[in-house]
């Protein structure tokens, strides 16, 4: 169903916030009528952070002011001339708000897209069996919200008190001014004659007597309005502390938690938006609740009244202070981070934002904003207050960027685009640690005033945690540091601490993650495949996973300490099985085709009972990123008796020559996928194509997969027109051969059986330049 049929039928608080996404900046008129066409539109295809991307946006916006008058143009009848005009004009409007920022267009529409889409899965969901969750976020929501309008009738409460105090104070002013006018017209009788004195004097005396009583009570009064005033504000202040904690102590601290695990590969952390509306509430509230106190200030200074108002009044004023500067400095925040395995001399992005910059009005003096590298130790230096001299563990280029305001969407940020980390300066490591253990991270500084100058913020910000590199083959021991780190990471630790060793549900729970997110697949581990790491990792042969669920796992064993009889780590090896899947097995995967995490014995098992030809797939235990084909067969050299046969693992580089289902297709002993799929249901659809005719006299070779012992001739030579001879071609197939059996040398494998690129030339361009030359030179060439 369309999203916008869906997001017409929301109700309550989700139809509010649905509502306010629309305004000037983009009528609902426009997204009603022109649904379907923009649910159409590739919007995320266009990286708004690229300028040369204008062109593109620039195209829809065109489209789209071209749709809006074409709809306009077929609307007739009395209610359709009506609506002819409506959608004529907003057509004008769009093309004038975005001609000159067509990007701003799509950040708009995104923007709307991505909260009617969670908005409405939110709705889907409370009915379903995680219902009670969202339930509680609504109900969360709710309280937040209810707590908000406690706040506006408090804060409009003591705005009615203030200007009635103002009032008062006013008249107070004026009869204290008439009882100065009394006081002297007193000491003026002194110069009048004795008989007119004594007609006058009673009459001032009477009036001054009653002026003064009546100053005397009036001030008793105002000193009780100032008191319940500050008595409200010292109400509306705990209520305003205790609404920024559930805000920025409890759900922005969330929000950061999911960004964290979304740098393993969990759910995106969501956007920003209904965050920032509470912190702009706050800052509006807050900012209200100031002026009022600092006007209750002036009024005490224009009327200074003996008492304890003048302790209250200073204790408020440093409350609210507080209050706003936790909300700014809690505030500037990391929307996108840095990466957390950070190359040196490699381009890199992060953009940072401050939630409360357009309430604020910061961005009428938009501030710059400094990036810096340093160190754990920095780090944890920065967090305690300490003096640290400006130090820097680095040089980043293009470190420094100015905040720009977004009107459509009402974001303050900084979108730096071209860093480079051009030098890292390391610290001294210690026992067993390497550089892809040492952790650093970006800082982020600014500073800014609000209202006039009257407040001057420094504003600073951690990124997650980085290790930096400078090789590539180190990228592989340093995601495993950044995903301990993202997985295991405790909020409000101290730089940058994590727990030595966790319990295998928790490692679990992490490498499904990252294994579902690497491979880009919802296919994620199943509990049987969790059982087989768990061997692997204690090197134990239990199949009960409940055995393992009060066992613990230390960073050691993670990627420390090789597996026994291995030179690789558990990690290694883990990420080496994710990297092969993700570049050439992902279709596979996600059909079922692999069983994958099965061992040597286990897969033995299986076969056994299945008919010869019967085989599985499974990830190689003696190689890192290797894949191998086992399958049931007869012993040739017992006759009647059957064995399972292992191909050696093919790795990376085999699969640059040719695809696993080719292979298989190459392979006519291979029949049945475990446990009775015919193989062709499986993966023909996965098979190249057979190759055309011969052009201009020339027939292009393929490369083919033979494994000699079990080469037969093709059943349908026909089916595979230009393919090669079955036999075994000394250039292509002797890596490809089970463990029974010594392997044949060929100069142009390395030791291990692989080709080795880097020092032989392509196998397949060596093929088919053989094939090109004259027959009779060839083969004199190679005799000789």
């Amino acid at each position: 169903m369309a999203v916008w049929i869906q997001a017409q039928q929301l109700q309550g608080d989700a139809l509010h916030q649905m509502q306010s996404l629309y305004g000037q900046h983009f009528p609902i008129e426009v997204r009603h009528y022109l649904s379907q066409w923009i649910e159409g539109q590739l919007w995320d295809a266009i990286d708004l952070e690229n300028p040369q991307e204008e062109i593109k946006a620039k195209r829809l916006l065109d489209n789209l002011i071209q749709e809006l008058q074409k709809k306009a143009e077929h609307q007739v009848g009395e209610d359709g001339f009506l609506l002819k005009i409506k959608l004529g004009h907003y057509a004008s409007q769009l093309k004038s708000t975005y001609d000159r920022c067509p990007l701003e267009l799509v950040r708009c529409i995104k923007h709307i897209l991505y909260t009617e889409q969670r908005l409405v899965r939110e709705a889907t969901n409370s009915s379903s069996p995680v219902g009670g969750v969202m339930d509680s976020m609504s109900q969360k929501y709710h309280q937040i919200n209810q707590a908000f309008e406690e706040l506006r009738i408090l804060t409009q409460d003591t705005e009615n008190d203030l200007r009635k105090l103002q009032h008062n104070q006013e008249y107070f002013i004026i009869q204290y001014q008439e009882s100065l006018r009394i006081q002297a017209q007193l000491s003026s009788l002194a110069t009048l004659p004795p008989a007119d004195r004594q007609l006058r004097e009673p009459s001032l005396l009477s009036k001054r007597a009653t002026v003064e009583a009546w100053l005397t009570r009036e001030a008793n009064t105002l000193q009780k309005y100032r008191l319940g005033l500050a008595e409200k504000h010292q109400k509306t202040l705990a209520l305003l502390r205790k609404q920024q904690t559930v805000i920025l102590d409890d759900e922005l601290i969330q929000w950061k938690r999911r960004q964290q695990l979304a740098g393993n590969g969990g759910p995106p952390e969501g956007g920003l938006d209904i965050l920032q509306s509470w912190c702009e509430k706050l800052a509006e509230t807050i900012w209200q609740n100031r002026q009022q106190i600092r006007r209750a200030e002036h009024l005490r200074q224009q009327l200074p009244i003996p008492g304890p108002i003048e302790e209250l009044l200073t204790e408020l004023n440093s409350t609210i202070t507080d209050i706003i500067s936790a909300l700014v400095t809690s505030t500037f925040i990391i929307e996108k981070q840095p990466p957390q395995v950070l190359k040196t001399q490699t381009k890199f992005a992060a953009t940072v934002r401050l939630l409360v910059g357009g309430k604020l009005n910061v961005h009428m003096n938009p501030p710059q904003v400094k990036a810096t590298i340093i160190s754990e130790q920095q780090a944890k230096a920065l967090l305690k207050n300490e003096n640290t001299r400006n130090d820097s563990s680095g040089e980043i280029l293009n470190n420094n960027c100015v905040m720009e305001y977004h009107q459509t969407t009402g974001t303050l940020s900084a979108h730096f685009r071209n860093m480079s980390l051009k030098r890292i300066r390391r610290s001294d490591r210690r026992g067993a640690e390497s550089v892809t253990e040492e952790k650093f991270t970006i800082l982020f500084e600014s500073q800014f005033s609000v209202g006039g100058n009257e407040l001057v913020f420094q504003v600073k910000t951690l990124s997650l945690p980085v290790v930096v590199i400078v090789h590539g083959s180190q990228d592989n021991n340093a995601t495993a540091t950044v995903l301990w780190d993202n997985a295991f990471a405790e909020p409000g630790r101290v730089p940058f601490i994590v727990p030595d060793k966790v319990l295998w549900p928790q490692l679990c729970e992490a490498l499904n993650m990252k294994y579902k997110a690497e491979v880009q697949s919802n296919r994620g581990l199943s509990e049987e495949n969790l059982v087989f790491l768990a061997q692997k990792a204690f090197c134990s042969s239990s199949v009960n996973p409940e055995e393992y669920r009060n066992m613990t796992m230390t960073w050691s064993q993670f990627n420390r300490e090789s597996l026994p009889g291995r030179n690789f780590t558990f990690w290694q090896w883990f990420d080496g099985v994710m990297e092969l899947t993700k570049k050439h097995l992902k279709p596979h995967w996600n059909d079922g085709a692999i069983l994958g995490f099965v061992n040597k014995q286990q897969a033995q098992d299986m076969l056994m009972s299945k008919p010869n030809g019967t085989f599985l797939l499974r990830f190689s235990d003696s190689e890192i990123g290797g894949i191998t084909i086992a399958w049931v067969a007869e012993n040739p050299n017992k006759a009647g008796e059957r064995m399972v046969w292992n191909l050696m693992p093919y790795t990376t580089k085999d699969f640059s020559i040719r695809s696993l289902a080719d292979r298989i297709s190459d392979l006519n002993h291979l029949l049945y996928l475990y446990p009775d799929r015919p193989k062709d249901e499986v993966f023909s659809k996965y098979y190249t194509p057979p190759l055309s005719k011969a052009v201009d006299g020339y027939v292009k070779p393929q490369i083919k997969q033979v494994v000699p012992e079990f080469a037969t001739p093709n059943p349908d030579p026909a089916a595979n027109p230009g393919y090669m001879d079955h036999a075994a071609s000394p250039a292509v197939n002797p890596q490809h051969t089970y463990g029974l059996y010594p392997p044949i040398v060929d100069p142009m494998l390395d030791p291990d059986g692989d080709f080795d690129l880097d020092d032989t030339m392509d196998v397949a361009r060596h093929v088919e330049e053989l094939l090109r030359r004259p027959m009779e030179g060839q083969w004199s060439g190679q005799q000789s």
